[in-house]
């Protein structure tokens, strides 16, 4: 298995994946307004191929932590996708993996993510309320709102509230 940059010929198979992956075109039509947003990075949007198909997807994006109306900029993780047969095989965590270390070598102090409160923890995700981080856009428990420091320092320096980019909201 290879883990490489989304190229633009493997657009419409990670749309397909994606659909395939969540029962729907919800997550697809997601990875294309973000793709088409200024908080697009190309290079954190992630293949894994293996014999010359995708089988596996992940996007972060950038977005923006606000506290006393100064921004800091952060990265999201939204959508992670795996074919479905392939699932439960460690393909989104590396997946997941190389992208938080592409997110330390650009500089991004932390990823946050809603996600499944049993998975992303063994990733190294923590409770992100806990560290002066909130969500009011969208309304979850504490256990799914999560952080993780790519550069150490970052969670004592960044607080605020979350701002999910418009790309999120159809």
């Amino acid at each position: 298995m290879n883990i490489r940059t989304e190229e633009r010929k493997d657009y419409q198979e990670v749309y397909s994946l994606n659909e395939e992956a969540f029962g729907g075109s919800d997550e697809s039509l997601l990875i294309e307004r973000i793709r088409a947003s200024e908080q697009f990075i190309p290079e954190l949007s992630l293949v894994a191929e293996e014999a010359g198909n995708i089988i596996g997807h992940v996007l972060f994006s950038k977005a923006v932590v606000v506290d006393e109306g100064k921004e800091q900029d952060v990265i999201v993780l939204a959508p992670v996708a795996v074919k479905p047969e392939r699932q439960k095989t460690g393909i989104g965590s590396q997946l997941i993996q190389e992208g938080l270390r592409r997110c330390r070598d650009l500089e991004y102090g932390l990823v946050l993510l809603i996600g499944h409160p049993s998975y992303y923890p063994r990733l190294g995700f923590k409770p992100a309320r806990q560290f002066q981080l909130e969500l009011k856009q969208f309304k979850v428990p504490d256990e799914v709102f999560m952080v993780y420091e790519v550069i150490e320092g970052s969670l004592g320096r960044i607080k605020g509230e979350l701002l999910y980019p418009g790309a999120f909201f159809a």
